[in-house]
């Protein structure tokens, strides 16, 4: 996919990646924040209110957000990327550690999209491959309508006659 001596150019690339709103740092504190005011709830009724059976179940509260949490971390850098180039589309997910790497023949990849953009998805020899995920549905429509221009430039490009020029 590097562009080097007679290589293609690409035409289009689209990264697609999650909100993440909070930092490494940013969650972290949030996290510590959150577990500090419930282990203090819990233990606070436990001593005023002699309710010690609250914690627990403050404790499994406290665990099931640092299992959220991690998940979280872990799908941060998540993204996906789809590139045109003139004679193919390369599309690669990433989704937590996991890499995923697809090449379509951009003359056979047609774009398949939902009406209310529920889903966009781009279809080649039989399968389709979803794209979009991480973006909300009026912006999946827009990506759908890019895609469709950019693969219809190509089928437009191939059907021109071609000049030859002799001398």
């Amino acid at each position: 996919m590097e562009e080097g001596l007679g290589a293609p150019a690409v035409e289009y690339v689209h990264i697609g990646r999650r909100n993440n709103s909070l930092s490494r740092s940013g969650r972290l504190l949030a996290l510590c924040y959150l577990v500090g005011v419930s282990l203090g709830i819990a233990l606070a009724f436990g001593v005023a209110a002699g309710a010690w059976p609250v914690l627990p179940f403050a404790g499994m509260e406290v665990l099931v957000l640092c299992l959220a949490f991690r998940y979280i971390g872990q799908h941060a850098g998540d993204y996906e990327r789809v590139a045109v180039w003139s004679d193919r589309v390369d599309v690669e997910i990433v989704d937590g550690s996991a890499v995923r790497r697809f090449e379509l023949n951009r003359y056979w990849a047609h774009v398949v999209c939902d009406p209310d953009g529920a889903r966009v998805a781009l279809r080649a020899h039989g399968r389709d491959l979803e794209i979009g995920r991480h973006l909300p549905a009026e912006q999946r429509v827009l990506l759908a309508g890019r895609l469709r221009r950019e693969l219809r430039n190509a089928e437009q490009a191939q059907r021109l006659p071609r000049m030859i020029q002799t001398r």
